[in-house]
């Protein structure tokens, strides 16, 4: 992913909500199949990592991108952005 494409989706993600909360249990297998999931009706999600969660959220951010296939675009403080590309009827056009 080109910076240019990155600052495209940054600039997407600024207006969502997060549409999960990762708290003390930290990231679950029921947390990556939920994210997973939402993937099939978006391709950009934000997530939001609770203060009583003591991991990382960076580390976070990159265990649930390896676990989804999916790509972290930002991690802002304790929110993570999270892109996968629909290859078979993509919403978002990146530029090149």
């Amino acid at each position: 992913m080109t910076s240019k494409q990155r600052a495209y989706l940054k600039s997407l993600a600024s207006n969502l909500n997060p549409v999960f909360q990762i708290g003390k249990a930290s990231l679950t297998p029921e947390v990556t199949e939920a994210v997973e999931e939402c993937f099939n009706n978006n391709e950009l999600i934000k997530v939001a990592v609770l203060k009583n969660c003591l991991d990382d959220p960076k580390a976070i951010a990159e265990a649930v991108a390896d676990r989804t296939h999916s790509q972290v675009v930002q991690v802002i403080g304790r929110k993570i952005v999270l892109y996968k590309p629909d290859h078979e009827n993509p919403k978002i056009i990146l530029p090149k």
